[in-house]
């Protein structure tokens, strides 16, 4: 049996970024592209996080976070600190800028969602969703 997910994901992940940064730029948001989202989507969530677990949970490699964040800050959306308990662990935050923006990010999603899901009754994105995640948890094993 010849099958196509991979490919399909891949493709998927290809033309939704492109959708994603095309959604932003008629909505006229240049606070952030795609990439930086899912950075803050995840500070959104758990503000004062460590860059690895940042990586991990974006999928963006140590060196391409590192830069990305470099931008991030030079941008004012987030700052690095070390915290108080671990001084040796570099800590990921949010400004208050970045916190604003929460609202218009959550927008973009939705309409992003909408376009995804066309179509689709609730039990089928459940199951979708599902099987996504089966197979998420499959690569991650390999790791």
């Amino acid at each position: 049996m010849k099958t196509q997910g991979g490919f399909l994901i891949t493709r998927i992940k290809q033309v939704g970024g492109r959708v994603f940064e095309r959604i932003l730029s008629e909505k006229n948001i240049d606070a952030f592209n795609g990439s930086q989202g899912r950075i803050l989507y995840i500070l959104w969530q758990k503000n004062g996080v460590p860059i690895s677990e940042l990586s991990k949970e974006t999928g963006l490699a140590t060196t391409t976070l590192t830069s990305m964040l470099d931008r991030m800050e030079a941008a004012n959306l987030i700052y690095r600190d070390r915290g108080d308990k671990d001084r040796r662990k570099i800590l990921i935050f949010l400004t208050e800028e970045a916190k604003g923006l929460e609202q218009e990010y959550n927008e973009v999603t939705e309409e992003i969602s909408n376009i995804y899901y066309k179509g689709f009754s609730e039990g089928e994105i459940r199951q979708l969703e599902d099987y996504l995640q089966r197979v998420l948890k499959n690569v991650e094993e390999v790791l």
